[in-house]
């Protein structure tokens, strides 16, 4: 039988974290109960999600994840970093919840995360992408790339900054067009860690680094994380 449809519930500790960060994001509520459970549907064009806010509920402790497939990542990206920017003044990078930026995950399809307040992990990705379209990486960058599976994908910011440190120091004679994006994701890394010294570091590190014009311009996505970080 053709035309089914099936929407996982996603768990939450109350209805009220959730619907604030989905209008952020651009949702719109469609759906609420609080009796006899507390149930919510919110919707974003075709995307639908479904909450159901559970007692004693941990957001630290949640393993809830959903693929999420669109036809344009990096757009969407945009829409829900500005929709937080103007919500929390800031991109919300560390914690719960946060936005973790586009980024190739050697093995996977590139993409970004949402972490909700629920703990509920939306990983994106482009409609049509697949392992085999990703680009050969080498060098410094498949390090990048190695480290953005284990924390950005697996959520193991520990072991990524650790991978991403012996990579820094292994290619320590990379171009600064391939060193800028590395020192960036491992500011990131000592940002979600709490390493205020490592984030300074890792920062000043990549602003010292000589960059043409056009690599500027190529390394734009990177530059303005680094903002990010800074207003942090």
């Amino acid at each position: 039988m053709a035309g089914e449809r099936t929407y996982a519930i996603l768990p939450c500790r109350t209805l009220d974290d959730i619907v604030p960060f989905y209008e952020a994001l651009g949702f719109v509520v469609t759906y609420r109960q609080e009796r006899p459970n507390p149930y919510l549907v919110v919707r974003r064009e075709d995307l639908h999600l479904h909450f159901g806010a559970i007692d004693g509920f941990d957001p630290e402790q949640s393993y809830a994840s959903v693929i999420v497939v669109v036809p344009d990542a990096e757009a969407l990206y945009q829409a829900f970093a500005a929709g937080l920017r103007a919500a929390y003044g800031r991109l919300p990078t560390t914690k719960i919840p946060r936005l973790l930026r586009p980024r190739s995950k050697h093995g996977t399809v590139s993409g970004f995360t949402v972490v909700d307040p629920g703990g509920n992990w939306l990983r994106v990705s482009r409609q049509g992408d697949t392992e085999d379209a990703q680009p050969v990486l080498r060098g410094l960058p498949l390090a990048v790339s190695g480290a953005a599976r284990i924390g950005d994908a697996k959520g193991d910011d520990a072991g990524a900054a650790r991978m991403l440190d012996a990579a820094l120091a292994r290619h320590a004679g990379a171009p600064a067009v391939e060193r800028l994006p590395a020192l960036v994701y491992r500011a990131e890394l000592a940002t979600r860690l709490g390493d205020a010294e490592g984030t300074r570091v890792a920062l000043a590190a990549a602003r010292e680094l000589p960059l043409t014009p056009e690599e500027r311009a190529q390394l734009g996505a990177d530059l303005a994380a680094m903002d990010d970080l800074y207003a942090g």
